[in-house]
C-alpha cells in the first residue's frame, strides 16, 4: 500500500508551506526523512527526528536519525517500518530537522491507497509555497504569558549598594 502524506512547515506566516508526498508502507522512516528533506531544499546533512503525536500535535516517543543515548537505546529512523508507526488510529508525526535552527513539520498521513502501476516511489505530488530562509521563529509558552515579568519584585541586581544582604555576612 501507499500512504500519502501531507507535511506542513510550522511557520506564523499567512502562507501555507506544505508538500503532498506518496510512499510505500514499508519505507522507513529514514526513507520518509529523505523524501521530505529533498522536497522542502534541505542537504540532508543535520540531525532530524521524528516524534509520534496526538490528534493535538502534543509530542511523544523519540524516534531519531542517530542514537546519540548513552545507552544505545533509542529507536531509529532506519530499523522502523512507517506502517509500525503511523496508520489509520495513529496518523500524526511531528518531525524535526537541524536542531539548530528548529525546522519544525506536522506530518499528517492523508490516506492510504494501491499502488500505480509505473510511478516511482517516494513521490512527491505537490507543493505549495517557498520555504523561507531562515526557520520561523518558536514562540514558547512561557513565552505567550503576558502576566509573566521577570523584574516584578521591583529589585534591580545591578544596583549593588540597595541590594539586602550583608557583604561581611562570612
Amino acid at each position: 500500500m501507499i500512504y500519502r502524506f501531507r507535511v506542513i512547515l510550522d511557520n506564523d506566516t499567512e502562507d501555507d508551506i506544505f508538500r503532498d508526498l506518496e510512499i510505500r508502507e514499508t519505507d522507513t522512516l529514514e526513507d520518509l526523512h529523505n523524501i521530505i528533506t529533498q522536497s522542502f531544499g534541505f542537504d540532508g546533512t543535520e540531525m532530524a527526528s521524528f516524534y509520534l503525536s496526538d490528534d493535538q500535535w502534543n509530542q511523544g516517543e523519540e524516534i531519531s536519525l542517530f542514537d546519540l543515548s548513552e545507552d544505545n537505546s533509542a529507536r531509529l529512523m532506519n530499523e522502523t517500518e512507517i506502517s509500525g508507526v503511523v496508520h489509520e488510529v495513529q496518523p500524526k508525526l511531528i518531525y524535526v530537522y537541524d536542531f539548530l535552527s528548529m525546522w519544525t513539520f506536522y506530518v499528517e498521513l492523508a490516506e492510504i491507497v494501491e499502488e500505480a502501476k509505473g510511478t516511482d516511489y517516494p513521490n512527491l505530488m505537490f507543493v505549495q509555497g517557498q520555504v523561507p530562509d531562515e526557520a520561523p521563529d518558536k514562540i514558547f509558552e512561557a513565552d505567550k504569558d503576558d502576566d509573566f515579568d521577570e523584574f516584578e519584585d521591583g529589585i534591580d541586581v545591578d544596583d549593588y549598594d540597595n541590594l539586602d544582604f550583608d557583604e561581611n555576612w562570612n
